[in-house]
């Protein structure tokens, strides 16, 4: 059994996969690393399956030792790191490889595996972000958004009056309440931004159809009214670390 970690900047996303897929994962939050209950969590959520090896993705470097320790403690096993070193299955032309995030090399790794290339990955997380990959498999870069709860959290707490709300499917496009309102201008508003960019990347790409892959909080109830996007992987960043995972035995590179 193959043990996951997407370090993230809210949550940490752990998944247990075997040799063809992820079959579950939970989440907690990120802080919980430097307390030790992420140790715990992640102990209980093993349970007494054997775990033969571990990747990890983090855009938290605080975080990534504490993980580090933690699986060495459990298991006695030294832990992969994604980075563009260790990349496989995906190449990369971008001018400074180590500034790109490790989760968005992940999540292009599974899009490029599954769905051929050219191809294009939105991950609608803290910050929404739109990755490339060329139709020679490169990564060669991408778009980075504000996340739509850190939107309408931003709106809330820098005026007086609009109200911290909960991001949610609204039929209307006039609003009635200044809660309506503001669920329009974040879900309207992020479909238009997303359809926008995807037709600007098609015209850079010189291509008419390009595969659109979501992954994310919010990617479901995005992608419901968005036929722009081809399918929705909640667990496309963990897929990229274990299909990572599997180049790597192959290769005999760890």
């Amino acid at each position: 059994m193959l043990l996951l970690f997407d370090i993230g900047n809210t949550h940490t996303h752990v998944g247990l996969a075997n040799g063809r897929c992820v079959l579950r994962q939970i989440n907690f939050p990120t802080r919980e690393w430097s307390g030790g209950n992420a140790k715990m969590r992640v102990a209980g959520f093993v349970g007494a399956k054997k775990i033969e090896g571990a990747v990890l993705c983090s855009v938290v470097p605080g975080a990534t030792p504490y993980a580090r320790r933690a699986i060495r403690q459990l298991w006695k096993l030294n832990t992969l790191e994604l980075t563009p070193k260790t990349l496989r299955g995906l190449g990369i032309d971008y001018p400074k490889p180590k500034t790109i995030g490790p989760d968005r090399l992940a999540n292009a790794v599974a899009a490029r595996h599954h769905f051929g290339a050219p191809v294009v990955v939105v991950d609608f997380g803290t910050a929404v972000t739109l990755d490339v990959v060329n139709r020679t498999g490169n990564y060669i870069g991408g778009i980075i958004a504000p996340g739509l709860a850190a939107m309408t959290d931003y709106l809330h707490e820098k005026t007086a009056l609009l109200p911290r709300i909960k991001i949610r499917e609204v039929k209307t496009a006039v609003g009635k309440s200044t809660e309506q309102a503001m669920l329009i201008g974040a879900v309207h508003g992020y479909r238009g931004l997303v359809r926008a960019l995807i037709a600007e990347l098609k015209r850079e790409l010189k291509v008419k159809q390009l595969p659109v892959v979501a992954t994310g909080g919010y990617a479901r109830l995005i992608a419901s009214k968005l036929p722009e996007i081809s399918a929705v992987e909640p667990n496309l960043t963990l897929e990229g670390l274990r299909l990572t995972w599997e180049a790597t035995q192959v290769q005999g590179h760890l």
